[in-house]
């Protein structure tokens, strides 16, 4: 039995030696991330003395300038290497949460903020990439599910951790969560920068001021604009569509509990079994869900499926409205089980459709596009999925219902005309 437990932990991180690091830098990340979540709406307004009127416009202008930012700062990591831009990026997102200590008022909020997303967008980007890259193609997706189940473990313990610190309702241990947090990412930055190169880049990194310099000529002689993975409208297109099936998410976080307190009789108790079954679902069930997806039809019948469990979902809890008592309580569950169904599907196809429609030699900058894309198709959710199930209700249940299976029917198309625009481009130069 005493030995039994460690080969079944070791056995849930991952198969291999590198999954398992990568898997224990997730929970390390998450876990630094989720502390300072937790905690971060109460840290805003008592300790930096903001409303809640102007925290959200913080995140707004922040969200806003990172946009414009994703391909740029993902072109850096095909420019200078992905695993140093990750591991560069992770260190300054650490420092940068000790620099939530002094800032007082809206424009250091701001300020703070923008140059925290930018950074974090650069190294999700190169973060990605290099998960592409350090591994064979039949193990990339599957690979990406037990990242997942690692980072809902993480995010999980950094909230425990940060629920522990709210309950103390003392400022000065408030005002510690982000050095909290600053350490653990520090930590992670560490372990980052100890992982393997990954293959695509053992030949070719160059100094930093280079790769700076060579984006910034690139701009300025139209090259970039030439090459640049915009001009795949096959992959920006499907990333969009991926971004409007990713908005399981809006209805798991926002319109399912928004629902359950305005239009049904179920007690608020059910939220916290709610969240808890989503993350023992994530953790427990999303390698299963990744299983067997390698190609472009794999991924796109992932899709499907999460298509399928999001409009499944739709349909039960809109009926919750007319239900009583334990009814309403099943009900609602098994909607929230069917979303998360949606949720661990369509993962498991948006990563294997960036594995497999990523030009290798740009992998970084298809990862901004990636992420550009992500948010039109789901920046504009939580306002439009909340109007349309609480002021039309059923209706409204019908339209969102609508909007999935339209993005479900357009990934296809657009996913073939990124795999036709690959097809027909020139082979990357050896370096």
């Amino acid at each position: 039995m005493s030995r039994y437990l460690p080969e079944r932990l070791a056995r849930l991180a991952g198969p291999t030696p590198l999954v398992r690091r990568l898997s224990a830098q997730s929970v390390l990340s998450a876990f630094g991330d989720g502390v300072f979540l937790t905690g971060s709406a109460v840290f805003f307004t008592q300790i930096v003395g903001l409303s809640a009127a102007q925290v959200g416009l913080g995140l707004t202008i922040a969200g806003v300038v990172t946009f414009f930012l994703a391909v740029p700062m993902g072109r850096l990591s095909d420019r200078y290497g992905a695993k140093r831009v990750w591991a560069v990026g992770a260190l300054i997102e650490a420092v940068l949460y000790l620099a939530w200590l002094p800032v007082d008022g809206m424009a250091g909020f701001v300020a703070t903020m923008v140059v925290l997303e930018a950074v974090s967008t650069g190294s999700r980007s190169a973060r990605n990439a290099y998960r592409f890259d350090t591994f064979p193609r039949e193990e990339r997706v599957a690979s990406n599910a037990y990242f997942r189940a690692a980072r809902n473990v993480g995010y999980t313990l950094g909230a425990l951790l940060a629920g522990i610190a709210l309950a103390t309702n003392s400022d000065d241990v408030i005002r510690a969560v982000p050095m909290v947090t600053a350490g653990i990412l520090a930590l992670n930055a560490v372990l980052v920068s100890r992982l393997p190169d990954a293959v695509h880049h053992i030949q070719h990194e160059e100094p930093l001021e280079e790769a700076v310099e060579a984006v910034v000529g690139a701009a300025l002689t139209g090259d970039v604009a030439r090459q640049s993975a915009l001009r795949n409208r096959g992959y920006l297109l499907m990333s969009i569509c991926g971004g409007v099936l990713a908005t399981h998410q809006v209805l798991l976080n926002v319109v399912i509990p928004l629902w359950l307190v305005e239009a049904t009789d179920a007690p608020r108790v059910l939220l916290a079994w709610l969240f808890g079954t989503n993350t023992l679902m994530a953790v427990f069930l999303q390698v299963a869900a990744a299983r067997g997806i390698t190609t472009v039809a794999d991924s796109l019948r992932a899709q499907r499926r999460g298509a399928f469990f999001f409009v499944l979902s739709c349909g039960i809890v809109l009926v919750t409205h007319d239900t009583v008592g334990w009814v309403t309580i099943a009900l609602v569950w098994i909607g929230h089980v069917t979303v998360t169904g949606a949720e661990l599907f369509q993962s498991a196809g948006e990563w294997g459709l960036q594995a497999e429609l990523s030009d290798p030699a740009r992998r970084g900058e298809y990862q901004g596009v990636s992420q550009l894309g992500f948010t039109v198709g789901s920046v504009w959710a939580p306002a439009a999925y909340t109007f349309l199930a609480l002021e039309l209700g059923t209706v409204g249940w019908l339209v969102i219902a609508a909007i999935i299976v339209v993005a479900a029917v357009a990934i296809h198309p657009a996913s073939r005309a990124a795999e036709r625009h690959l097809a027909g481009a020139p082979a990357p130069q050896p370096a």
